[in-house]
């Protein structure tokens, strides 16, 4: 789910970093429903939705082409597709923003206009991070302008904690090269996630929120990019990859269901190496064992972090209190732009290495402190089958 850049906030928060809706199409605020009783070790058998991104060598190098650094920089967290689009055009309030090139996202001032104005007509809508709103969850209220100016990000301290809602990660290790940045189009405009490298067959796979992959039941991403170890100058150490096929599963792709805000991604080469030889990648799990310590890492985009620096939370993991999903919550203040971004288990701080077993989906508009992560079951794991044999 997706924080949206134009957080709204009141009932505090935003949707999750993506929100459930995805890039695009998150779904509005919903209201608790009765308890899941789904039990989570299940067979699940989901089919997996798949779609060719760039499928020859010249397409790649189109998509890699059109992200200029101009347009990175301008790029928005996916969390706010539904406000600043209608499906095809760009949209400024009431206003259309005619004459735009495809694809060229909103200015940082025509951004606060639209953050403001669709906070006040959105009222309890979710915009950004896929935003729910539990029963009886407080009045949202629109933020002002001021609140939009860009803010200093975090510091972290010397030696990462092991509790936090949220640091600069300033210690390198693995995690600093696997997780990065995405870049992707959607309605017309350019949006941010995060994600991360994992290991597998093919050394190609990345694995994000469904969010950011494809809009619920709407349009799938174009122009979809991974950019590792992104710098805060735009900076690209180890290259860029372009999308070559994307995996989600069909409950997201039918109805965007939370449970299944997941999605696995096939990369084309860059320079004619894979990813994981260049980066390296993280391990992940299926099925794990509920609870326990994790950290969660991303590229918040909203105040007080400007997308530009690679941030943490830590802490212990607990299960949804208003059972509208078999996530699990993760103490974590990142904002829009870290949807996707991976939550590892056995993680060592001094080597930047873990277990993946979640990623950053959404948040309750009553507590912007807490993020939700869908559990990796059955239906992640094949996804990851079919991704790792692209």
């Amino acid at each position: 789910m997706t924080l949206s850049t134009p957080m709204l906030v009141a009932a505090p928060l935003l949707a999750g970093l993506m929100g459930p809706a995805l890039l695009g199409a998150a779904p509005g605020t919903r209201q608790a429903d009765g308890p899941v009783t789904t039990p989570v070790h299940t067979t699940e058998r989901t089919r997996v939705v798949e779609h060719v991104a760039a499928r020859t060598a010249a397409e790649q190098q189109r998509v890699l082409e059109y992200w200029t650094p101009q347009r990175m920089a301008k790029a928005l967290p996916i969390d706010l597709l539904d406000i600043v689009t209608d499906g095809e055009r760009l949209l400024d309030g009431e206003r259309l923003l005619d004459g735009l090139p495809g694809g060229a996202a909103l200015s940082r001032s025509a951004q606060q206009l639209v953050d403001v104005d669709a906070a006040a007509k959105i009222g309890d809508k979710r915009v950004g991070l896929a935003q729910r709103v539990p029963r009886e969850a407080p009045l949202v209220l629109p933020r002002t302008a001021a609140s939009k100016l860009p803010m200093p990000s975090r510091q972290a301290a010397a030696k990462p904690d092991a509790t936090t809602i949220g640091a600069r990660w300033n210690t390198g290790g693995a995690v600093a090269r696997t997780t990065g940045r995405v870049f992707m189009t959607v309605g017309g405009a350019d949006f941010v996630c995060s994600a991360s490298t994992i290991r597998s067959a093919n050394k190609d796979v990345v694995v994000t929120a469904g969010h950011c992959v494809k809009d619920g039941a709407g349009e799938w991403a174009a122009n979809w990019t991974f950019v590792p170890g992104y710098g805060a100058r735009g900076e690209h150490p180890y290259g860029r990859y372009a999308a070559r096929r994307m995996f989600v599963a069909e409950p997201w792709s039918r109805e965007a269901n939370d449970d299944y805000d997941v999605a696995m991604v096939a990369l084309a080469t860059s320079g004619g190496r894979h990813v994981a030889d260049v980066v390296g990648a993280q391990e992940i799990s299926f099925n794990a064992p509920r609870g326990g310590q994790a950290f969660g890492f991303g590229y918040p985009a909203d105040p007080p972090y400007n997308g530009g620096h690679l941030v943490y939370c830590a802490g212990r993991l607990k299960d949804d209190p208003h059972g509208q999903t078999r996530d699990q919550g993760l103490g974590c203040d990142m904002t829009a732009g870290s949807s996707g971004g991976p939550w590892l288990t056995g993680f060592d701080v001094s080597t930047g290495k873990g277990t993946i077993t979640s990623l950053s989906s959404f948040k309750y508009s009553d507590d912007r402190r807490t993020m939700y992560g869908p559990y990796l079951g059955d239906a992640a794991k094949t996804l990851f089958t079919a991704a790792q044999r692209a």
